[in-house]
């Protein structure tokens, strides 16, 4: 699904290739819903806090290599680090591998803040704006905020591969609005690998 991206706020559009989400707005249970307000709650900044200097160092690590990797999409240094520390951590919180969270990001905004598709999902994760009314706060505005952004997609994630029984290919196609076919689990498992991070074993 062809995306067009927000230049800023000016109300100027341009095209450029994605596979946006289109999520499809389905009955939530009162108690499905109360989690997910609860999940989407609390804007702690992205800050991590280690125990272990192995775990530490090796997040070091992690953000300097996907750094290098995001360079070409993302110039600006501060931008980039900011982007990737929030990542991490809203990955993190809802049990996700930050690999598969970049890789779904490629596909869906091409690492687009301001992204919008043709069905009005927005954002780095295109969020489709019915979730700010469900278990968000109603400002649909909000979702192009990054640690936003990246909250209520990783949490609708999270949501589907609850649903699916822990079936990422079938949480995927959920996500993206195409469950059951095969082309856009398969373009995130792929784009997944650009992202890939072995962690550095303790000697």
């Amino acid at each position: 699904m062809a995306v067009t991206a927000l230049a800023g706020w000016s109300g100027l559009f341009a095209a450029a290739p994605a596979h946006a989400g289109a999520q499809v707005e389905e009955p939530l249970a009162d108690a499905v819903r109360s989690a997910l307000s609860r999940a989407i709650a609390n804007g702690a900044p992205p800050k991590p806090h280690f125990i272990e200097t192995e775990a530490r160092l090796d997040y070091l690590r992690w953000l300097g290599e996907m750094s290098d990797r995001l360079r070409k999409r993302q110039a600006d240094a501060t931008t980039r680090i900011e982007f990737l520390e929030t990542v991490w951590y809203e990955s993190k919180r809802a049990g996700l591998e930050p690999a598969l969270v970049l890789g779904l990001i490629q596909v869906e905004s091409g690492f687009r803040k301001y992204a919008i598709s043709r069905a009005g999902a927005r954002g780095y994760m295109q969020v489709m704006p019915f979730w700010a009314r469900l278990i968000g706060g109603g400002d649909v505005t909000a979702l192009f905020h990054l640690q936003t952004n990246l909250r209520f997609g990783c949490v609708i994630l999270r949501h589907y591969l609850d649903i699916e029984r822990g079936d990422l290919f079938l949480a995927l196609g959920r996500y993206n609005g195409s469950r059951g076919r095969a082309e856009y689990p398969n373009l995130v498992f792929g784009a997944r690998k650009a992202w890939d991070h072995k962690p550095t074993l303790a000697a």
